[in-house]
């Protein structure tokens, strides 16, 4: 079988090998693939494998040989898959590989909100600790997590994670959520409303998909339900997220910080509102990339193809 990975590096980035999808069949690598370069690189494929390369309903039509789509991510909506579906193309994704890693990345986020550690470091090497005639000097306020309120949108594999890491630091943890269960899967979780977890929250992490309900389901009327001390970290997508009514409840001083790892455009245009508002930390869509998560994510991608050849779906997103 021909196999093509449209978009390899920014899951490889010369870490990981290949070799076990290269048991599999015929199989070319790129790096990335533009738009038009799609059809000519994809022609022959009986396999694509693709991460943010984008699979239309034109395109799929254009690809006669086409047998199976795999996802190299858990988010799927860059392919068309009702055509795929119509074609008899299964879609596959990768659920659930990164969790550890996305939970510990939220939690550098709110710790950085909460310490200013690298704000801190920075003063300390332009010589103002040297400068100071204190033993100790803070250039920005500092919170104690212990006894804050945390509220969690959306209790899948991930928020569960970062519940039982705010449990740990002494947090309460509140949550809302579609899959509701009563008791909570983790200990101590309290389920509540979506006002209410606005108003009583101290932290605010988003771990819910992009869905019709929750696009841009932050926004001006929400984030003023939100305390004026309280910090929101997003390592969802960026489209649940209205960033102009983000970065204006910033410079307004209606919200104390941000953190963010995902927004609407990645890369951001220069004019991205939040690129320049206060207390702002935007990291570019990386908690997902430690190497122990790119390597769960590869192993899994592998073995969706070697059960679709075998005969056995897994994973299948649209079938």
């Amino acid at each position: 079988m021909n196999i093509v990975v449209l978009d390899g590096y920014t899951l490889q980035q010369n870490d990981l090998s290949w070799a076990h999808l290269q048991t599999l069949g015929d199989v070319t690598v790129y790096d990335r693939t533009a738009s038009e370069e799609i059809l000519t690189r994809a022609q022959d494929a009986d396999i694509i494998l693709t991460n943010k390369t984008p699979l239309t309903a034109e395109t799929l039509e254009h690809l006669p040989r086409l047998r199976y789509i795999g996802v190299l991510a858990t988010g799927y909506n860059i392919v068309d898959v009702e055509t795929a579906r119509k074609r008899g193309i299964p879609v596959t994704n990768v659920p659930a590989y990164g969790t550890n890693s996305v939970a510990q990345f939220v939690f550098a986020l709110i710790l950085e909100l909460a310490q200013q550690v690298g704000k801190h470091a920075s003063a300390v090497a332009s010589g103002t600790w040297a400068n100071c005639p204190d033993f100790s000097f803070t250039c920005t306020p500092l919170m104690e997590l212990a006894g804050k309120t945390i509220g969690l949108i959306g209790l899948g594999k991930i928020g569960n994670q970062t519940a039982v890491i705010a449990r740990a630091f002494g947090m309460k943890v509140i949550a809302v959520g579609s899959g509701r269960r009563s008791p909570a899967p983790v200990e101590g979780i309290e389920w509540v409303e979506l006002p209410e977890l606005l108003t009583r929250s101290d932290v605010i992490s988003l771990h819910c998909p992009l869905t019709p309900d929750t696009f841009e389901l932050i926004n001006k009327d929400r984030l003023q339900l939100m305390k004026s001390t309280a910090y929101i970290i997003n390592t969802s997508r960026g489209q649940i997220i209205v960033e102009q009514d983000l970065a204006d409840a910033l410079h307004n001083g209606e919200l104390a910080g941000a953190a963010l790892d995902v927004l609407s455009v990645e890369p951001p245009h220069p004019d991205n509102p939040l690129l320049h508002a206060p207390n702002c930390i935007i990291t570019p869509h990386i908690a997902w990339a430690s190497k122990e998560a790119r390597e769960n994510l590869m192993d899994a991608a592998v073995e969706n193809v070697r059960q679709f050849q075998a005969g056995t779906l897994i994973n299948v997103v649209n079938l």
